[in-house]
């Protein structure tokens, strides 16, 4: 009776085919993911730093920008109105990109939590780098201004025109945190400041690929329901480039 089986038909118990294995990358990914430990970032209220600190931050690094593109007020005789009764917290910013790729701030209450907000340029990093050599930079994201009634936050705002020394820069939209730049917070997770280069993707950027950061503290000021400015602190006799982010509605 066993013979009446063919050899090799697909009938055939002992032959049928193999179930495949799955791919490699989605364990891989899903391995990933479980490594990471940043955390959520705290819903308590944020302290408000001395009013003289504030004001000195503000003097101090208010952009001095002269394009008649950009719309940020200059600094000339005084603070403007919309510096007087500022807020303010302290904040973990890291602008990184390939070194042939577009640069993405994100934005962390500390190195060891997750973006509070992760925003993508159409700048390329060598641009950024230029400009950071000059020793000051000044970067913009304009958008249109709502209605009074609206709440929406400035800084909830998807999509921006890009200044960067006055220049426009194309554009800044603001999206979710991807799974590499999770990755990326979490091998920063240990920097609190300072910047270097990560081994890059292979795959997409070849195999001399490098993504750059700089990452530091930064001085969140509220001016208003229509502006918020993050000021990079400098360790104090630091001589390196001055920075400043400015979101702004005009």
């Amino acid at each position: 009776m066993g013979e009446l089986i063919p050899r090799g038909s697909s009938a055939s118990i002992d032959d049928s085919p193999e179930t495949p294995e799955p791919p490699p990358l989605p364990p891989l990914i899903q391995t990933q993911r479980q490594q990471l430990s940043l955390v959520q970032p705290s819903q308590r209220k944020k302290h408000r730093p001395k009013v003289f600190r504030v004001l000195r931050s503000v003097f101090r690094t208010f952009p001095i920008i002269t394009s008649p593109s950009c719309k940020i007020p200059v600094l000339s005789g005084g603070l403007p109105d919309s510096a007087r009764g500022i807020s303010g917290s302290k904040v973990t910013g890291t602008l990184f990109g390939y070194r042939r790729g577009r640069v993405s701030l994100s934005v962390q209450e500390n190195p060891r939590c997750l973006p509070s907000l992760v925003v993508e340029l159409t700048m390329q990093t060598s641009v950024l780098q230029r400009e950071m050599s000059t020793g000051m930079v000044r970067i913009a994201l304009e958008c249109e201004k709502r209605s009074d009634k609206d709440k929406t936050r400035v800084l909830d705002e998807p999509l921006w025109t890009t200044f960067c020394n006055g220049k426009k820069n194309g554009y800044g939209v603001k999206r979710e945190a991807s799974e590499e730049d999770l990755n990326v917070m979490e091998l920063l997770k240990a920097v609190s400041m300072g910047a270097g280069v990560l081994p890059g993707n292979s795959e997409s950027e070849g195999p001399d690929g490098e993504l750059a950061y700089m990452r530091a503290h930064f001085e969140r000021v509220v001016g208003s329901k229509d502006s918020e400015t993050l000021y990079m602190i400098s360790p104090e006799g630091d001589t390196g480039p001055e920075l400043s982010i400015f979101f702004v509605r005009v």
